[in-house]
């Protein structure tokens, strides 16, 4: 059974950090794509940053947050992560975790097959 969960997520004051995680379970990490998006209140779902399966050695990153988040991943722990630095109030919303096999770590939500519960991120003074 493909599960994916994250974690990480808080309230966090602007110019702050957080790394979020996303534990994966049920399958072979290293085959796929995982990426994190985001949706803030009452706004569609966003990409923000993807890293492929390993074979591709991809990652991809929104504009929004190139050279602010990284993500990275532990293949033999089943983790991905993603590190947040110098938040912004426009980078409150749910963060969810997704998976697709043997993908290059795009940033389109519609390429994902399996999908976590998200968890809040709020940027706030």
């Amino acid at each position: 059974q493909v599960q994916l969960v994250e974690s990480g997520g808080g309230l966090v004051h602007p110019g702050g950090s957080l790394r979020l995680s996303c534990a994966t379970s049920g399958f072979t990490l290293d085959h796929y794509a995982i990426a994190w998006f985001r949706q803030a209140p009452g706004k569609g779902r966003e990409g923000v940053s993807g890293s492929s399966a390993t074979s591709y050695g991809q990652t991809n990153y929104a504009p929004s947050v190139r050279g602010r988040f990284t993500i990275s991943r532990d293949n033999a722990k089943n983790m991905v992560y993603l590190q947040m630095n110098n938040l912004n109030p426009e980078d409150t919303g749910v963060y969810y975790c997704a998976g697709e096999i043997l993908g290059r770590g795009g940033l389109e939500s519609k390429s994902y097959d399996y999908w976590g519960r998200g968890t809040q991120v709020t940027v706030s003074s």
